[in-house]
């Protein structure tokens, strides 16, 4: 019997990390968010924040024991991972294992883990330290090819090559759009795909895994721009998928939310990375599905039954992206847009902006995917970031 109520300690407190908080917090669970700079989104809804260098080790472990949380949940990559591993081996729960939050931080791990340990399709790729090893290994790959580094997030450093002219200005983008001090890329074919989807899969503890309804979504730059759900796949392809994602998964270990990221390819399903935990394309679930991707997460963290999940109306979801450097932001626009139709705003309370960086989104229903489409895109674009 789980008794509660539980202590839940969030690494990184961004966006994602708020809705896990709101969903732990529903089941009475006291939460401490953690960040490297403050009043992050999750911190502002949170019962304690603490702010410190999310990559010093030294911190990172002092902070846990002293809080003593009965789980600690990763919600961000640039971790100090060696930390996490000490912490477990002491007997602290960290969701889903330290060595599944050290493989899938890392894009050259988990796709070696993919690849070569567990066979599975991947695009074709290579590995390069330096500019000429780029220019080696990016030309039998065959033009355009995808360079980026092999720790980043949300597209961070990667860019298409259409040739080996531009193989030098890939170079430094990706190792100047690296977090930490690494200099190894990969490069890999670009490949020519008709959708991309996440596969939201759930392991528990006392259970078999479970599956949401595919996901659809477009990225730029890497970063997701919007969602949809259910994606359109046939059976066979849905098979294949989840075929996949329960092999990686269970290789992984653990218990939680884990959104794994297929390209489809013809009719065949191709890996394309893992995160193992809530994933910014299923915000989407917050209104498409009876249990949102943070509550099916906090289930299974927490040992709790997952009766069901069910995609209760074709729903859509776009973000609201600031286009300016600003140090305090204001929105315009929030009332027009809550005037559409079956549509929700969220704003994530970010306290300054930069260029391209996600302030929030658009989650709308429709009797179909394209109707939630275009009232999700429709009321998004009303909205406005604009100096505080």
């Amino acid at each position: 019997m789980t008794v509660f109520p539980k202590t839940v300690m969030l690494l990184g407190s961004g966006e994602l990390g708020k809705e896990v908080v709101i969903a732990a917090q529903r089941l009475g669970c006291r939460v401490i968010a953690c960040d490297r700079y403050a009043q992050a989104p999750a911190m502002q809804v949170a019962d304690q924040a603490e702010v410190f260098a999310m990559t010093d080790a030294a911190a990172l472990q002092d902070v846990v024991r002293r809080h003593k949380p009965d789980v600690v949940i990763p919600e961000i990559e640039a971790l100090a991972v060696d930390a996490l591993q000490s912490l477990e081996d002491e007997g602290i729960q960290v969701i889903p294992t330290a060595r599944a939050t050290a493989v899938t931080m890392n894009r050259d791990r988990i796709r070696d883990l993919a690849s070569d340990a567990l066979g599975l399709r991947t695009a074709r790729f290579a590995y390069a330290t330096n500019l000429e090893e780029l220019r080696s290994a990016a030309t039998p790959l065959g033009w355009p090819v995808v360079v980026k580094p092999v720790m980043s997030s949300s597209g961070k450093g990667q860019s298409v090559v259409h040739n080996a002219d531009e193989l030098e200005q890939a170079w430094q983008t990706a190792v100047s759009g690296a977090r930490g001090s690494s200099e190894r890329v990969i490069v890999e074919e670009f490949l020519n795909f008709e959708l991309e989807i996440t596969l939201l899969t759930i392991r528990q503890a006392n259970g078999p895994t479970l599956f949401c309804p595919p996901i659809g979504h477009e990225q730029s730059g890497g970063d997701y721009q919007c969602s949809w759900q259910p994606a359109a796949l046939s059976t066979a392809q849905l098979n294949q998928a989840q075929t996949m994602a329960r092999t990686v998964t269970d290789n992984l270990g653990g218990v939680g939310l884990f959104g794994v990221e297929f390209f489809l390819c013809g009719d065949e399903m191709v890996f394309s990375e893992l995160s193992p935990r809530p994933h910014d394309t299923g915000l989407v679930t917050l209104t498409s599905q009876n249990l949102s991707e943070f509550e099916l997460h906090l289930r299974a963290v927490l040992g709790l039954p997952i009766p069901s999940i069910q995609c209760q109306s074709p729903s859509a979801s776009r973000v609201i992206l600031a286009d300016a450097q600003l140090p305090s932001v204001r929105y315009s626009g929030v009332g027009e847009a809550l005037a559409e139709p079956d549509s929700q705003v969220l704003l994530f309370g970010k306290p300054d902006a930069r260029p391209g960086r996600r302030m929030g989104v658009v989650l709308a229903r429709g009797k179909d995917v394209s109707e939630a489409q275009t009232k999700a895109d429709r009321a998004a674009g009303r909205i406005k970031v604009m100096p505080g």
